[in-house]
Formats: C-alpha cells, structure tokens, sequence
C-alpha cells in the first residue's frame, strides 16, 4: 500500500522542484547579453554584443535606465555599454534596444527585481506593519491562522486513525 503513495508524492515532489525552479533563461536575443539578467533598483548593468561587426561605436537605450554609448571591450569585435538602474524603478521587464552603423538594430529584455526599501517586515504587530497606513495588517495573520489550523486539523486526523486502530485490534 505504501508504494501506491509514493508514485504520486514523487510526482509532486519533481512538479514543485520544476515549478520553484527559475524560469527558462531565455538565450540571447541575437548577439546580445545583459549582465545581471535579474538586476535590482541601483544596479549598474552592463550589456555587451558582437551584433556591430567591425563598428567601434554604438547606442543604447534601455527603457528604465535611459541611453548610454557602446564602446569597444576587451576582446575584439565586442561592444560593451554600462547604465544604472534609478532606485525608483518598478519592478517588471525592460527593454534594451542597440543601434550600431549602418543600419543594425537589436533589442533584448532582462527581468528587473524589486528589493525591501527599509526594513524587512518581520514579526507580529508594528514590526509587520499592522496598523501602519490605516492597513490592518490582517493579511498576513490570515494566512497564518490558516496554516496553524491546516496543521492541527492533520494532527487531529492522525490521532483519530491511531486510536482506531488500537481498538479495531
């Protein structure tokens, strides 16, 4: 009985492995990449390309962190440009479009994170911000008023079945 149970806790087990995994990192649109692929507000990105060919100038522009000029990197036939995320940037997509002679253009999108501004809210009442903005701050205490009550409903369940058990024997 017991290994008709662990066909179906496997698959689960493997579906929420695959589902908390990243996302499919998505491969560079043409010959560009933007490093970090996951930036967070104040963040200085830079973006690189080989797309120019034998160009030694580029521009750039990226949707959240403006226009910035493309410039030749270490190794030969690379453009390298640098911008800085604004620490009010919302978190989301951008899009980087690179323009480079004669009349080549490219764009690619990169995930920008938010990040805690202050505080990480941690713990009961003011800390977790109850109370704080007119909010009152039953969210957080909803879900876990459900989580202790989801436990001792299973604690419950499994007491029943023992104690049937012993008398049933």
């Amino acid at each position: 009985m017991r290994l008709a149970r662990t066909g179906p806790q496997l698959a689960l087990a493997l579906v929420a492995l695959v589902l908390s995994a990243p996302s499919a990192v998505a491969a560079p649109s043409g010959d560009v990449r933007v490093n970090p692929e996951n930036a967070a507000p104040g963040t200085t990105v830079t973006v690189s390309t080989t797309a120019c060919g034998k160009e030694t100038y580029g521009k750039g522009e990226s949707e959240a962190g403006g226009q910035f000029h493309l410039l030749p990197g270490d190794r030969k036939g690379v453009l390298v440009g640098k911008f800085t995320l604004p620490l009010d940037v919302a978190s989301g997509q951008d899009t980087v479009t690179l323009k480079c002679p004669p009349r080549i253009k490219q764009t690619v999108t990169y995930q920008i994170s938010g990040r805690p501004i202050g505080a990480v809210e941690a713990g009961f009442g003011w800390a977790a911000g109850a109370g704080a903005d007119g909010d009152d701050g039953a969210g957080p205490y909803a879900l876990g008023a459900l989580l202790l009550g989801g436990a001792a409903a299973g604690a419950l369940i499994v007491r029943r079945r023992r104690a049937a058990a012993r008398n049933s024997v």
